[in-house]
């Protein structure tokens, strides 16, 4: 399941369940309270979620038990009576691993604690690796990652190029010679730990507004061998019924046809703005003004295939991952003049067009999002 709350810093609706809910809402909405606001005392969780001291206290034990929740010591005495111990998500005494399956030429995994920090890397070259034999490389790569945790795991987050479905089958992954592999139950079967899946720009759109600034409408677009991006809109993760929502790199940008894709088209996004055309066009050009104008052409291109979703969503948001010596100054601003040419102007708060401020990481986060929210309801 995808997480479809919003930022962490804002919890939602805090409120209690009615009893048809059941506990395991309430039980989700304890950890949610300690995970965004930092740690209480059991009465302090009872003021905020409207529940009451003996129930709070019940489900705190419950959670106690299951290592979700540590108890921390008490609080600075600031009532009369005795000091109240506060309590708190178990951070650092439960890890998670993720999976980065989207460059070209490196896989990535990461041991993070609940917070999203990366406590250990480990990165395998992949070179000819295509269908089962990337597999078994991603497989490979999960049981080290595994073997690397100092702590308890909550379970695998996988962020993949391609188009995957909600049962973590990826549909197809050009770049990885794969369709219709089940790679969440694929793991699942070798590690014994649940396994989470998702597009990787969907992952690292889920990173950003979790763990980095994101907002509840934005669009997170990752440039990289291809072109991708996750639509995050009304503080939900858009899937689309095809599961296939925010895959903008084979939409067709102008009327001049522009380079042939590997897909057979002529003048997809990607042929204009994904990390090798740029290398390779900026690698060719002869001076500083001829660089500065493949990056301006590629971000008014960008801003085209864009300005109708941004317009049409009302989004607050633009945010590009990806090589930060490609996607700076240049191209993010000629996005931004781009959406101005072609869109209404906004009121306050204007559009913002920025770079994230961890591209590296944001899809090892993401899939950390995507445990914490499937094991714990946390997001």
């Amino acid at each position: 399941m995808i997480p479809t709350t919003g930022h962490t810093r804002t919890v939602g609706q805090k409120q209690a369940a009615l009893p048809s809910h059941g506990r395991a809402h309430n039980l989700s909405l304890v950890l949610r309270t300690l995970h965004s606001d930092g740690a209480m005392s059991r009465a302090d969780l009872s003021r905020t979620l409207g529940l009451t001291r003996v129930t709070v206290s019940d489900l705190v034990a419950e959670l106690l038990q299951r290592n979700h929740v540590v108890e921390l010591g008490t609080a600075e005495k600031g009532r009369p009576g005795k000091p109240a111990i506060l309590v708190d998500v178990n951070r650092t005494g439960l890890q998670i691993v993720g999976l980065d399956l989207a460059e070209a030429d490196v896989l990535r995994a990461a041991v993070m604690d609940l917070d999203g920090n990366v406590l250990t890397r480990i990165n395998v070259d992949i070179a000819d690796e295509r269908g089962e034999s990337a597999t078994e490389l991603v497989l490979d790569l999960a049981q080290r990652a595994i073997d690397a945790a100092t702590a308890p795991l909550l379970g695998i987050g996988v962020g993949t190029p391609g188009i995957v479905d909600q049962d973590g089958v990826v549909l197809t992954a050009p770049n990885l010679s794969w369709t219709n592999v089940a790679l969440g139950a694929l793991i699942e079967e070798r590690t014994g730990l649940p396994t989470l899946v998702a597009n990787d720009a969907d992952a690292a759109a889920m990173g950003e507004l979790t763990f980095g600034d994101g907002s509840a409408d934005m669009i997170l677009v990752k440039v990289g061998r291809g072109v991708g991006s996750g639509l995050i809109v009304g503080g939900q993760l858009a899937r689309g019924v095809h599961s296939a929502a925010g895959e903008i790199g084979h939409v067709t940008v102008g009327t001049d046809h522009g380079g042939q894709c590997v897909c057979g088209k002529h003048g997809c996004l990607e042929t204009w703005v994904a990390a090798p055309h740029l290398i390779r066009a900026m690698e060719a050009a002869s001076s500083e003004e001829d660089r500065e104008a493949v990056l301006l052409t590629a971000g008014h291109r960008l801003g085209i295939a864009l300005a109708p979703i941004v317009a049409a969503l009302d989004l607050s948001d633009v945010v590009l991952s990806g090589p930060p010596e490609l996607l700076g100054t240049t191209l993010r601003t000629a996005v931004a003049e781009t959406f101005e040419t072609r869109t209404l102007l906004q009121r306050e708060p204007r559009l913002q067009v920025r770079l994230t401020a961890e591209p590296q990481d944001v899809v090892l986060r993401g899939t950390a999002v995507l445990v914490l929210w499937n094991q714990l309801g946390v997001a």
